[in-house]
């Protein structure tokens, strides 16, 4: 019973969209409508704001790892055992993906995927990380390196841990993130995807136009 309860709070902890709301708190166009239309940190910054983007990312990286860190930390109480663990950090990845709150129109999940990691084990985490920072400098892709890191998460995992059912969740997110990342391959492959950092026609700032006297 309280498994459930965890994981159903997971899945709505999951569901807000730190990009709609930070968008929304900076002045700026929802990042559904423009770019790559994800509603994720690199899509932010494609409107130039900077600080919008790192509120997203740390907003969505958050609320990853406090659902897992909520499930370790007062879940074996109720009951709550590994399993659980692993049932809460697959919630808060799918609320991130199709959030009840926004429609079920969601982001591709890195940075929940991050956090979750990051809840799980922070050394797992920064393993990880290091992967993403390590592609994404020498590329300039953050798709590519959001697969590389993806690919490379479950076996930094295994290598650690072994084999369990928190190691189930990591594949499973894995192989997510490579799913929702499916039409980055395809511009990867053929030349197209955007570099990190490049701005988007149509992300200005959605405020009204002042009309000059």
């Amino acid at each position: 019973m309280y498994t459930i309860l965890f994981t159903i709070a997971a899945y709505l902890i999951g569901s807000i969209s730190f990009a709609v709301v930070a968008s929304r708190l900076f002045g700026l166009a929802d990042p559904r409508t423009y770019g790559s239309k994800n509603p994720g940190a690199t899509n932010v910054l494609r409107s130039g704001s900077k600080k919008a983007a790192i509120a997203t990312l740390a907003g969505d990286c958050a609320k990853g790892w406090l659902a897992v860190w909520l499930a370790i930390r007062f879940g074996e109480r109720f009951g709550v055992e590994d399993g659980g663990v692993a049932l809460v950090a697959i919630a808060v990845f799918l609320g991130h993906l199709w959030p009840v709150f926004f429609r079920f129109v969601g982001g591709k999940g890195v940075a929940t995927a991050l956090g979750v990691l990051l809840g799980l084990n922070v050394w797992l985490g920064l393993a990880t990380l290091v992967t993403w920072l390590v592609v994404a400098y020498a590329f300039r892709y953050s798709s590519l390196a959001a697969l590389v890191a993806a690919v490379f998460a479950p076996f930094y995992y295994g290598l650690l841990f072994g084999a369990d059912e928190k190691l189930v969740a990591v594949i499973a997110m894995s192989l997510l993130l490579l799913y929702r990342h499916s039409s980055n391959i395809g511009n990867l492959m053929a030349g197209k995807e955007s570099k990190i950092g490049s701005k988007s026609k149509g992300a200005a700032a959605a405020k009204p136009a002042v009309k000059k006297k």
